[in-house]
């Protein structure tokens, strides 16, 4: 790893041919300076991030890549999206988009490595489809980033260039829950016992189930993210201490932070890992728990298009169903306001009109209530979901529909 002034990388990173491939980190870990360099120099390249937030590099010359679009890249233009689930981007990374330049953001180095800290993900496996092809490397070396372990701990070498940047993380304030919100989590939490595995995402809802599970004892956290609402859970004393935690990207508040570095109760493993529905089975109890625009009748849920166009992607999503499925004990559960207060409308409707992200869940959840999904035929489901998940203002308007469908409700 060489350390390079920020005009000297932008040298190195001229000497680029052609239409160059980059990867960047993604989430709340972008490289942006780093980033900012590379734009400066190289007049035409494609940019692949995960969830790319605001203030990615929006010009002509940019081809936006993400089979998660984040909002940095939605609406645009210029946005190739390619379907994938999560766990197999790394091979989508290998094979069909192969990167040219990866930039990460690590902690500052530590006895010959340094950590990807927050954000792992799909990282490693870039920089390994990158060096196979003689691709370049490059590091924002941050001492604010926490350093964490797993296979977030990469040696020097595998860098190629490096520079020193000391900028703060991005840190998220909780969000307050509301009615609604506090109405889905009390709900969601009665669904998790002692001893269970969680997923959960980013949010109002997962934040106040995990406030809702302190007086439980013996749990495990196996899932895609975290952000506060694990540490709550840790100081709650509800973890088992034998297992550590597991996921892939984290972000949160400062404190969360703080409680990464160096804490050997904590793994960040790649994304092919801890996505792998294989392995999401083998973890006892379970519990997942995922959000959706819209479900319907026969219990499918769209979490990836609204409005005719793609919102986000199908991320982690279809692989942790999957995986809570097939764990001894497991649930996939959806939870989902019962009306969207933006667009004014009812979440559930008759039949998706577009792309499917999930399907055979085992619960979905409103503030209106609990649909148990699982062992009811396809009648059953949508008399649940219509009972217990709709809004009442549309209940007879769905039943309807539902015998349109055939469904007998």
């Amino acid at each position: 790893m060489r350390v390079l002034s920020e005009r000297r990388l932008a040298v190195e990173l001229g000497a680029l041919a052609g239409t160059p491939r980059v990867v960047a980190g993604g989430n709340y870990a972008t490289p942006w300076r780093a980033l900012s360099v590379l734009d400066g120099t190289v007049a035409r390249y494609r940019l692949f991030a995960l969830n790319a937030q605001a203030g990615m590099p929006d010009r002509d010359g940019v081809t936006f890549e993400s089979p998660f679009v984040g909002p940095g890249m939605r609406g645009h233009g210029r946005l190739r999206y390619f379907p994938c689930r999560l766990s197999l981007v790394p091979s989508l990374l290998a094979t069909a988009l192969p990167p040219d330049v990866v930039l990460v953001q690590t902690s500052v180095p530590s006895d010959g490595t340094v950590s990807l800290g927050t954000e792992v993900n799909v990282l490693p496996a870039a920089i390994e489809a990158a060096r196979a092809r003689g691709g370049l490397v490059v590091a924002q070396l941050n001492p604010r980033v926490p350093y964490t372990y797993g296979d977030s701990v990469l040696p020097c070498d595998v860098i190629d260039y490096a520079i020193e940047v000391e900028a703060p993380l991005q840190a998220l304030a909780p969000r307050p829950a509301t009615e609604v919100s506090a109405g889905i989590a009390s709900r969601v939490a009665a669904l998790v016992g002692d001893g269970a595995t969680l997923q959960l995402g980013i949010g109002a809802v997962p934040d106040a189930v995990l406030a809702g599970l302190h007086d439980r004892r013996g749990l495990a956290v196996w899932s895609e993210m975290f952000s506060d609402g694990v540490l709550g859970l840790a100081k709650a004393g509800a973890l088992d201490p034998a297992q550590p935690v597991t996921a892939s990207f984290a972000f949160g508040s400062a404190d969360l932070y703080a409680w990464l570095d160096r804490n050997q109760d904590v793994r960040m493993l790649r994304t092919e890992t801890v996505n792998d529905p294989a392995r999401i089975a083998r973890q006892r109890r379970m519990v997942s728990v995922n959000s959706a625009l819209q479900v319907d009748l026969l219990a499918q849920a769209n979490a990836t298009w609204a409005g005719g166009r793609i919102h986000s992607g199908f991320g982690g999503q279809t692989d942790f169903v999957v995986g809570a499925l097939h764990s001894a004990g497991g649930r996939a559960v959806i939870a989902l306001p019962s009306w969207h207060p933006k667009a004014d409308v009812s979440t559930v409707v008759p039949r998706l009109d577009g792309p499917v992200t999930s399907f055979q869940h085992s619960f979905i959840v409103s503030e209106q209530g609990t649909a148990v999904i699982w062992g009811h035929d396809a009648s059953g489901q949508a008399e649940q979901i219509i009972s217990q998940v709709a809004h009442p203002s549309v209940r007879e308007e769905l039943r309807q529909a539902g015998r349109d469908l055939g469904l007998g409700v």
